[in-house]
């Protein structure tokens, strides 16, 4: 029975290493429903491993990841089942090439959700139709551009209503000219009530869209705030020699 007064997401004390290196320190970290969070950071500094520990695909070594309230990270927890409550786009589109548009966007629906198929696509149309891509629904990939793909990627993230959405630095891998139409879907969900963690290098983005930014540096949440608080006046040197590095 999921807490419907927690937190959407929550981290305490949450830490994984690979081999030596410790990746991610002791991270403690709260999103609220209809929340966007953006965590900023150099490379390295673990934003993409954190994404992973959410979304089960790492484990960790200690601390507790919490969804709607239940301890997602225990070792008996059904690990498909949560994943099905969690929308994720990483840097990569990863469209299944062989299948339409509308096929990869009603997948996860009408195989983990089972929702029959006129359902799967009604909602699939529509919400293709609202990015402006649905005269595509019956093209494959390849006929689409980056831009166009990472927008069917994210469309097949929101399709099955997740909890949680985790968008991992979604404009990383497309040309400059075609950023503005992924971002600007990302602000259409966060308008209807997305719930949001994603890690970006665009700093415009985060300060118009973020409800507050986390600044992680070297695995650990070292300032986090309004987007004015982080971006205009920040506290913590690393922040400061950052934020200096990306405006330079």
């Amino acid at each position: 029975m999921t807490d419907t007064t927690a937190p959407v997401l929550e981290l305490r004390g949450l830490r994984k290493s690979f081999g030596d290196q410790e990746v991610l320190r002791g991270i403690d970290l709260a999103v609220h429903r209809h929340e966007v969070i953006c965590v900023i950071g150099a490379s390295g500094s673990g934003k993409s491993t954190l994404l992973k520990t959410v979304n089960l695909l790492e484990g960790i070594d200690d601390g507790q990841v919490l969804l709607q309230g239940e301890d997602i990270s225990d070792p008996r927890v059904d690990v498909d089942a949560t994943r099905a409550r969690i929308g994720v786009v990483f840097q990569q589109f990863n469209l299944f090439p062989h299948m339409s548009v509308l096929d990869n966007v009603t997948l996860a629906s009408r195989k983990v959700h089972r929702a029959s198929r006129p359902e799967a696509e009604a909602i699939a149309r529509r919400l293709l139709d609202r990015i402006g891509l649905g005269e595509f629904a019956g093209a494959f990939p390849d006929r689409l551009s980056g831009g166009q793909q990472q927008r069917v990627a994210i469309v097949r993230a929101v399709a099955s209503d997740p909890e949680l959405l985790l968008l991992d630095e979604v404009t990383s891998a497309l040309d400059p000219q075609l950023v503005g139409e992924v971002l600007d879907l990302v602000t259409e969900l966060k308008q209807q009530g997305s719930t949001i963690l994603m890690t970006t290098h665009e700093m415009h983005f985060a300060r118009n869209v973020a409800d507050r930014i986390v600044f992680l540096h070297r695995g650990e949440v070292v300032e986090q705030g309004t987007p004015a608080a982080v971006l205009d006046t920040p506290q913590h040197p690393a922040l400061q020699a950052f934020l200096a590095r990306v405006h330079a």
